[in-house]
Formats: structure tokens, sequence, C-alpha cells
């Protein structure tokens, strides 16, 4: 049997330039798989991306792209934003701010990316003793998230576009010259790992889904002032989101530098 080859699609930049290399035949990957934290969970535009340019273009060059969901042992489905919010839970698997604006630990990307993508290889033949190889997309430019991803015991991780050592801006035009539009950064909606201008760009431009997020930082710090521990920020500016942020057109007193998942599974 054939060892799996598969690649980690993220919904972003750098992953999208895996498919569109993939389909040009400059790298040897055939099945791409896209763990979907929540349909409630993802960032719609990365959704819409998925279903209106990447899918059909994968049909089209003869690639499978799976869009696969945590399911529980029951066989229904769980979402991030859904465990967030389920009564009475107490848990915070999202890397929140704490009160002193250090980031809270997270197991967001494990539970919902990692084990969703390593149970697929399993179930579709990978074992400790053939691994399927899992190429994930990190460029030379953050080439330092690379190996920080703990390796499952049936996979094998690789970085084509560090082996290519091409750029985001590579990958911007690999797109282009594929004639796809260029994807969003992929990330939940309310992920604290936002920057701050894109807190602000989304009260500017997606009001509704900035007022969820407010609404979602209130409920966790309801629940927490129940059990009498401190608040905890979607932000680093220890103050809630709508205090924190106003809209793109402010100047941010902030510093922007970007701030993204490190096990290549999220943002690429």
């Amino acid at each position: 049997m054939t060892a799996l080859r598969t690649v980690s699609y993220g919904g972003g930049v750098q992953s999208t330039a895996l498919l569109v290399l993939a389909a040009t035949d400059r790298i040897d990957f055939s099945v791409f798989l896209f763990a979907n934290v929540g349909d409630d969970s993802e960032y719609p535009g990365t959704l819409d991306y998925l279903h209106e340019h990447a899918m059909p273009y994968a049909r089209e060059h003869g690639i499978e792209l799976h869009e696969l969901h945590r399911t529980r042992r029951d066989g229904t489905t769980e979402t991030l934003y859904g465990r967030l919010t389920r009564p009475g839970s107490r848990s915070l698997p999202i890397p929140v701010r704490m009160s002193n604006g250090a980031p809270g630990r997270r197991s967001c990307t494990a539970d919902f990316k990692i084990r969703v993508l390593h149970r697929w290889c399993r179930e579709h033949g990978a074992t400790a003793e053939q691994p399927a190889t899992v190429a994930v997309g990190i460029s030379i430019d953050e080439f330092e998230r690379a190996h920080n991803r703990r390796e499952e015991p049936a996979e094998r991780v690789v970085y084509p576009l560090l082996d290519l050592r091409l750029s985001r801006a590579d990958c911007a035009q690999i797109i282009r010259r594929a004639g796809l539009p260029i994807p969003p950064k992929s990330a939940c909606w309310f992920c604290p790992f936002h920057r701050p201008a894109t807190w602000a760009e989304m009260r500017r431009d997606e009001p509704a889904l900035f007022a969820r997020s407010v609404d979602l930082e209130r409920l966790l710090n309801e629940r927490r002032a129940l059990l009498g521990k401190d608040p905890v920020y979607l932000t680093r500016f220890n103050m809630p989101l709508d205090q924190a942020i106003g809209t793109a057109q402010d100047t941010l007193p902030f510093p922007t530098d970007d701030i993204t998942c490190d096990n290549g599974m999220c943002w690429s």
C-alpha cells in the first residue's frame, strides 16, 4: 500500500499556493484536507473562498480537497464556538489574553485541526510504521514557525514552500497567475491572535461579526466572574474589545505586528 501524501489546507495564501503547485505538478500531492473548526467559527470569507474557488479549482485539476469536521463519539459534530458557548462550559480553548496581557493556554488548533486531520489519515491507512506525509504551508518569511508543530504518531510533516524557498509574496503571485483571487487570511473570526488593524477593519466592514466577538468576550467574562476569576480579553490591551478597538479609519496607537498560530494549520 502506498503511503498517504496529504496537504493541510488552511484556506489562506500559503496553502492555496500549495494547491496551485500541486495542480501544476510542481509538488507531488493530490489530497488536500481542510479541517473546518465549525461553520459558526471559521471566518466566513475563508469558507466562501473554499467553496467558491478552492474546491472547484481542485476538482478541475483532479485533486481531492476534503472538508473535515471534529466529530464526537456519538457521531455529532462539535464546533469551537459551540464548545466556548455551551451552557455551563468552563472551557477556554482559545488563546485569550489574561489580565496581565499574556496569552492563555490553548487547545483549539490541536483539538479542531491537527487531531481531525490525523484521524482522517489513520482512517485511510496511515500508521506509525507507514506514516502519512503531511505538507504544511509555511513560507520562508515565517520559517520560525516550522517544526514547532508536534508530529502525531502516524504522520511526517514536510514544508514544500521552504524547500522551494518561496515567500508569502511569491505565493500570492502563484495564485494570481493561476487566475484565482487572493484568499483572506484564515482564522476564526473571534481569534485573539487578530492584529488590532484586523479587528478595526472588522468593526468597519463587518459590524455584525465584530458585535458577535464583543458578545462572546462578554459571555466568557460573565462566566468567569461567577467563578471569582479575573477577566480575559480578545486583545492584549486589558480592556473589553469594543473599548480597545476603534474603526479602521482611526489611528491605532498600538503595534500591529502579526501574531499567528505556530503550527501551520491556521493563517496559512
